[in-house]
């Protein structure tokens, strides 16, 4: 699977750890937006990841920062990605099978890294469910077009 990865400087390690994981795993994986571990602002990782996934460069993005809600709301603001923040694998799961999230946000200072390697890896094997979500992310689909999500009537 193609993965774009990005972090702020709070996430720095831990995305490090991630990529080598990940690629040891078959994956073609990249961090975006690279600040080294030095101070950076979540938005321009967010973008870079965010605008990979929406456009089909990448299938699936994760981000992390110091609590994951910054990275969410900024990737949020790109139409065509659903970032969703998870603490456990269990929000992973739901993210994916419920939202069809395609971009995955977590807290760098909250969850240690075997944590985040078990969430990254249900969020990575975990297929969307379809049928009444469906209908709810053509909702949110409509939304990011101007539309009200009512209008969506299938």
């Amino acid at each position: 699977m193609k993965i774009a990865l990005g972090a702020d400087h709070r996430g720095n390690a831990a995305v490090r750890t991630l990529l080598a994981k990940l690629a040891g795993e078959g994956h073609d994986v990249q961090i975006l937006g690279d600040c080294g571990g030095e101070v950076c602002d979540y938005p321009e990782p967010a973008s870079l990841v965010a605008r990979a996934v929406a456009s089909g460069q990448a299938e699936r993005g994760v981000l992390i920062c110091g609590t994951g809600i910054g990275m969410s709301i900024a990737a949020n603001k790109v139409p065509g990605v659903r970032a969703a923040v998870v603490h456990d694998e269990l929000t992973a799961q739901l993210s994916r099978s419920h939202n069809d999230a395609n971009v995955l946000c977590l807290s760098g200072d909250l969850l240690g890294v075997r944590l985040i390697e078990k969430i990254v890896e249900v969020f990575l094997r975990t297929p969307f469910d379809g049928g009444r979500h469906a209908r709810r992310v053509k909702k949110i689909e409509a939304m990011e077009h101007g539309r009200e999500p009512a209008s969506v009537t299938d």
